[in-house]
């Protein structure tokens, strides 16, 4: 009778376990992904047509940041897509809420443009212009 016992109880914690499991693998299918990457840096001087670094989207909505700006009155920001031809361009935004203080943020969105590497470009009509931004972010 104890045996019997037992191994009814094993079998019922074999299938409590299985649930649970399976459960948490629907619940990891559904929840949203996070931000798939992101990374940060500053901007010192730089002038106009200044190009950042490249970074590799695999598909998705892209984000820049920009914080604590100085060295005019607004930048214009724009996301373009590196390629074998003449690069693509996006909308540009302007930046000028990160002027008002250190610690103001001006912020772009760009929706999902494909994979591929990716950088922006500041200021491309500008002349004669340096701009100064505390920090940035990139989130892709």
């Amino acid at each position: 009778m104890r045996s019997t016992r037992l191994t009814a109880l094993r079998e019922s914690g074999r299938r409590i376990g299985t649930v649970t499991l399976g459960a948490a693998a629907v619940l990891g299918l559904l929840t949203a992904p996070a931000q798939a990457s992101s990374w940060s840096s500053y901007l010192s001087g730089v002038g106009p047509g200044y190009e950042s670094r490249r970074w590799y989207d695999t598909g998705g909505a892209t984000t820049i940041k920009f914080t604590g700006c100085s060295g005019g009155s607004g930048a214009e920001v724009r996301l373009r897509k590196d390629t074998f031809g003449p690069d693509p361009a996006y909308a540009t935004a302007l930046f000028t809420n990160c002027f008002a203080s250190s610690t103001s943020t001006s912020t772009g969105n760009w929706s999902d443009h494909g994979s591929g590497d990716y950088y922006f470009a500041v200021n491309e009509a500008a002349v004669n212009l340096k701009l100064w931004v505390k920090s940035l972010t990139v989130s892709y």
